[in-house]
C-alpha cells in the first residue's frame, strides 16, 4: 500500500464550514461568511468559485420547508454546494450540469472512495508520469491555434514543455481502471491547468498574464500544483467522509429538457447564470480542452448552444415562451429606446429570451414539486446603458403563471456594474422563495 502523507489542516481554527447536530437533533451547517472565494469550505478550494454560494441557504431551505425534505433539486450544478449541503443534511440531491467539467467536478465531490485505492492510484500515476519521456509536439485535437507553443504570432496559452507535462498526467490517468478515481484526478489536474498557463481570468474574459514571456513556468510547477491539489482532495475526503445521505443523482445537460425526467422533490435550491451578456462557459473553456471535453469548434458552439440564453457571445435563436410580467414588457420598451446605445443591439431580445428560459426552468420545477414544496433561488439583476433590469421582481411577476406563489424576496447583496456602467455597486443579488400552488 503506498504511504502518501496527509496535508496538515489547511485552516485549523477558522475553517468555515462546520457541520453538526445542535441540542434538538436538528442537522445544521453553519457558515461564518459568504461564499466569496470559496476556498475554506468543504471540497470547494478543489478549484476556486467566486460565484458560488454559501451552504447556509441550503441549510435555511431545509429547515424552512414544511413537511420536511427528503430529496432537494439543483438544476444549475455549478460548483455542487446544493448537492453536498443536501448530502450532509440527510436529504438526498439530483443535481442536473450543463458544463462537462463541472459535472465530473460536482460528481467527484459527491462519490464515496476506498482512500487507499485512492493514495495507490496516485502513486501509479506520479511513477508514470516521471517515467515518461515526451517526445513531438503536445497535440490536443481540434484546439485553437493559440492552445500550446508555437502558438500565432508568438502567443499560445501553454508551453510545450507544460503541455507535455499535462498530457502525461492525463495519459496515466485515462490508464487508471476505476472511473471514479480516474473522475477525481481528472477533475483535480484541470483545476491547476490555469495556473501552469500564460493566461489568467479575470472578470470577463481570459487574458495573459503581465510578463510571461520572460518569466514561463518552469514543468515542475505542474508537478508542485498536482500533487497538492490530489492531498487536499485525500483530506477533505476523508474529513467528510460520514455524510448523512451518501447517495446522488447526477445528470449531465440541459436543465430545460432534463427537468421532466427528475423524480418528484421536496425542495429546489439554486443559482442560475445571471443575464449579464457573458458566456459563463468561457471561464471553464482552458479546462474543457485541457480535459477534452471539447475536440473541435463545433463542440464548443454546441456547448454553448446548450446553456441558458442569458448572454449575446453567441447568434442563437431568441424565441420562446412568453410569460406575463408587466416590468418586463416596460423594461424591453426602455431597452429599445436605448437600442443605439447598447455595446449589442440584441440586449432586448436576450433579456426577454432569459425570462423564457427561466419561467420554462420555474414551470418544469413546479411540475416534479409536491404540494407546499419550495424553490429557493438566488438570482442577480442587470442594467445596460443606463436601463435597470430588474430580474428578480421580473421572475416574481412570471411566478403564478408556472404554478409557483412567491413567499419571500430576501436581498442578499449589491454587485458592482460592468466598467461599462461605471463599475458602482448598484446592482441587487436577491434570495427569491417561492412555494408550489
Amino acid at each position: 500500500m503506498a504511504t502518501i502523507p496527509m496535508p496538515a489542516t489547511p485552516h485549523p481554527i477558522n475553517y468555515r464550514t462546520t457541520f453538526f447536530k445542535n441540542w434538538t437533533g436538528e442537522r445544521r451547517i453553519t457558515s461564518l461568511g459568504t461564499n466569496a472565494g470559496a476556498l475554506p469550505l468543504a471540497f470547494q478550494r478543489w478549484r476556486n468559485f467566486k460565484e458560488a454560494f454559501a451552504p447556509e441557504i441550503v441549510e435555511r431551505a431545509v429547515r424552512e420547508t414544511p413537511g420536511g425534505v427528503r430529496h432537494v433539486i439543483d438544476p444549475f450544478g455549478g460548483s455542487g454546494t446544493t448537492a453536498i449541503a443536501a448530502q450532509f443534511l440527510a436529504a438526498r440531491p439530483t443535481t442536473i450540469e450543463v458544463n462537462p467539467y463541472l459535472a465530473d467536478l460536482i460528481e467527484a465531490k459527491l462519490a464515496i472512495y476506498d482512500i487507499d485505492r485512492v493514495a495507490n492510484a496516485f502513486a501509479k500515476v506520479c511513477c508514470e508520469v516521471f517515467d515518461s519521456s515526451p517526445s513531438g509536439k503536445p497535440m490536443w485535437r481540434g484546439a485553437p491555434p493559440t492552445f500550446v507553443e508555437p502558438g500565432v504570432e508568438g502567443r499560445y496559452i501553454f508551453s510545450k514543455q507544460i503541455a507535455h507535462r499535462l498530457l502525461s498526467y492525463l495519459q496515466a490517468i485515462d490508464r487508471l481502471s476505476s472511473p471514479d478515481i480516474r473522475r477525481l484526478f481528472r477533475v483535480l489536474l484541470g483545476s491547476i491547468a490555469v495556473s501552469t498557463s500564460n493566461v489568467i481570468i479575470s472578470g470577463k474574459g481570459r487574458r495573459y498574464r503581465q510578463g510571461w514571456q520572460s518569466r514561463p513556468i518552469p514543468t515542475n510547477r505542474v508537478d508542485e500544483l498536482f500533487h497538492q491539489r490530489v492531498l487536499e482532495a485525500i483530506y477533505d475526503l476523508r474529513l467528510y467522509e460520514s455524510r448523512a445521505c451518501r447517495d446522488y443523482v447526477l445528470l449531465r445537460g440541459d436543465c430545460r429538457k432534463l427537468l421532466s425526467s427528475v423524480e418528484v422533490a421536496d425542495l429546489a435550491v439554486f443559482s442560475p447564470p445571471y443575464p449579464n451578456s457573458f458566456d459563463y462557459t468561457d471561464v471553464y473553456n482552458v479546462e474543457l480542452w485541457v480535459l477534452r471535453y471539447l475536440d473541435s469548434a463545433q463542440a464548443n458552439r454546441d456547448l454553448r448552444n446548450a446553456t441558458l440564453r442569458s448572454h449575446v457571445q453567441i447568434k442563437r435563436d431568441m424565441s420562446g415562451n412568453r410569460y406575463t410580467s408587466r416590468l418586463l414588457s416596460k423594461t424591453l420598451d426602455a431597452l429599445n429606446k436605448v437600442r443605439l446605445g447598447l455595446w449589442n443591439n440584441h440586449i432586448p431580445e436576450m433579456i426577454a429570451a432569459y425570462v423564457s428560459d427561466m419561467g420554462d426552468v420555474m414551470l418544469g420545477l413546479a411540475a416534479k414539486l409536491r404540494p407546499r414544496g419550495r424553490v429557493y433561488m438566488v438570482v442577480g439583476d442587470s442594467c445596460y446603458a443606463g436601463v435597470y433590469v430588474p430580474i428578480a421582481k421580473i421572475l416574481a411577476q412570471i411566478a403564478p403563471s408556472t404554478g409557483l406563489s412567491l413567499i419571500g424576496n430576501d436581498p442578499c447583496r449589491s454587485m458592482r456594474s460592468s466598467p461599462q456602467q461605471g463599475g458602482r455597486e448598484e446592482l441587487s443579488e436577491a434570495l427569491l422563495i417561492f412555494e408550489k400552488k
